[in-house]
């Protein structure tokens, strides 16, 4: 599972093949830091984007991913630095 780290967030994407079809499917989970070096706050469970979008390989279904993730972790930066 690919990790990525923007600020404060953990940025899980990740790539899974569906069953009954052989297409693959865009995963995204993110994370923020706690007080407890051991453990993470989940700002988002881990769910599929792109759900209406079959994937032919798992790289493609991977960047997709990153770039769902990366507008998530944009959306709530604009919304806690203008409360929009």
């Amino acid at each position: 599972m690919p990790i990525k780290y923007d600020g404060c967030y953990e940025i899980d994407y990740t790539a899974e093949r569906l069953r009954g079809c052989g297409s693959w499917g865009a995963y995204v989970a993110i994370f923020t830091q706690s007080p407890n070096p051991m453990h993470r706050y989940n700002v988002t469970s881990k769910q599929r984007v792109r759900a209406d979008h079959l994937f032919a390989t798992e790289a493609e279904a991977q960047e997709q991913a990153a770039d769902a993730a990366q507008a998530l972790v944009e959306s709530r930066q604009r919304k806690f630095v203008t409360g929009a």
